[in-house]
């Protein structure tokens, strides 16, 4: 029997950004600089388990090596978790959705080729001030539809609270996903949007319906927000457990709550995007392993008898 206070998997996954080099959201075509080859062998070489993909570079490995090529140069590598990311407007009309459903089919062959088992979503967002109202009824009804048709493709589709989304919280995240309950359709849990969003860590054991949490991402920041909330997470995270935000008493809620899948590490920020490579994923990586060790820590002193 394995002890409670062991977090047996410890695999680890880039985020898309964390491993793309001087590449953001919503900056450009969002593309990496990078050659793909480059990438995977770099992450490879510094001890990664798992990589994620913008579905800004999945055209252009589709126009080199395929993908195809793109699945046996992960498993030449060893690495063994895939994600996908980025969909937007799903639930809209017009040329907006569109260009949506262009992307929707982009993400969901390449999660059959490359055997992703789940595509991050996202939801109305705001780069500054409050969301666009959203139609309710058609928000519900095409993530079902979404989430049937990624069940179809052998995937699943997390979808993002963020607080400058229109599902700004935890809570009004884990409420969504409940009304809709498809088996195929869970959330991204996220340090940095968790307590900018203002939930406790201590909740989220009440508060996630576990078994619809596909993706869960660490890293950190510090106590006031720096710039806009937009500025403050594309350029402003920090590697786990050397920012203020406590991640490793992040990871032990979520374990306690039930976690047992690989950690995404999701690293914004202009300092790390500066990096070469090698030394961002190292860097990444190292802190992300403490941020485990230390959340075992107090998982062993919680559990303690007093004396």
């Amino acid at each position: 029997m394995s002890s409670p206070n062991i977090i047996e998997n410890k695999d680890l996954l880039a985020s898309c950004w964390t491993w793309a080099g001087d590449a953001a959201p919503l900056r450009g075509d969002e593309t990496s600089p990078i050659d793909i080859r480059t990438r995977i062998e770099t992450a490879a070489q510094a001890g990664w388990q798992g990589v994620g993909f913008i579905h800004a570079d999945l055209p252009k490995v589709q126009e080199t090596i395929g993908l195809k090529g793109l699945k046996q140069l992960l498993d030449d590598n060893g690495i063994k978790h895939v994600e996908l990311e980025f969909l937007a407007d799903w639930w809209k009309s017009g040329q907006l959705r569109a260009d949506s459903d262009h992307w929707r089919s982009v993400l969901l062959d390449a999660a059959e080729v490359l055997g992703a088992k789940t595509i991050k979503i996202g939801a109305e967002l705001a780069l500054s001030g409050e969301p666009a109202p959203v139609d309710e009824e058609a928000f519900h009804r095409e993530f079902d539809i979404l989430a049937t048709q990624a069940g179809n493709a052998g995937t699943r589709v997390a979808l993002e609270p963020m607080p400058m989304n229109n599902l700004k919280t935890i809570e009004l995240g884990a409420k969504f996903i409940n009304e809709v309950n498809n088996p195929y359709g869970g959330l991204t849990i996220d340090t940095w949007h968790t307590r900018r969003g203002g939930t406790s860590y201590a909740d989220l054991a009440s508060i996630l319906p576990m078994d619809k949490v596909f993706i869960i991402e660490i890293d950190d920041a510090k106590t006031e927000v720096i710039g806009s909330l937009w500025n403050d997470t594309i350029n402003e995270r920090l590697y786990p457990g050397e920012g203020d935000l406590d991640t490793a008493e992040f990871v032990k809620a979520v374990y306690q709550a039930g976690w047992r899948g690989h950690w995404g590490v999701e690293i914004l920020a202009e300092s790390h995007r500066k990096l070469p490579l090698a030394t961002a994923l190292t860097r990444a990586r190292e802190a992300a392993l403490k941020c485990l060790n230390d959340a075992e820590q107090l998982l062993t002193q919680e559990q303690a008898p007093a004396v």
